[in-house]
């Protein structure tokens, strides 16, 4: 009999592991992301004439919106992970197991694919780098927010 109760209470304690979220990590990753925001809010230019003709402020909105993507991919990885939802096969796969999983949204998991879409423009200077498609996602910064506030508020749940 004890020994039943013993064995049940380590398997309840095997499936909190199971299913524990290193929020510490996490949460040190979205300081990360909201310092790369700042950082981004400052060096942003006003309009989109001042972003064509300064290399040093598209070179550095570039740099910062590819990191801040790189961040959450991060943050989505340690969740994955943690939550023990497997190996996706790429980044896409592993945003739609976050949503499966509620952890983001439907519309979210769409922006996170179109975030990945354009860090890969910019490492991988696809056709080169579309300055007005650069300049349209920093007028989209918002979304950086509105991940982060998804992630919080799962979270908090756990």
């Amino acid at each position: 009999m004890y020994k039943e109760i013993y064995y049940n209470y380590l398997d309840s304690m095997q499936d909190e592991k199971r299913q524990s979220i290193d929020k510490e990590k996490v949460l040190s990753k979205i300081d990360e992301l909201n310092n790369y925001l700042e950082k981004l809010e400052e060096v942003k230019p006003v309009d989109f004439k001042e972003y064509e003709s300064s290399i040093e402020k598209k070179g550095a909105c570039e740099r910062l919106l590819q990191i801040a993507v790189e961040t959450i991919i991060d943050i989505a990885n340690i969740l994955v992970s943690n939550l023990k939802l497997g190996i996706p096969e790429d980044e896409d796969k592993m945003f739609e197991k976050l949503r499966e999983e509620k952890v983001i949204s439907k519309n979210m998991e769409k922006t996170l694919k179109e975030m990945k879409g354009l860090r890969n423009i910019i490492v991988h200077k696809y056709a080169e780098v579309d300055d007005e498609l650069v300049f349209e996602n920093l007028e989209n910064i918002d979304d950086f927010s509105e991940f982060i506030e998804e992630i919080m508020k799962f979270i908090k749940k756990k």
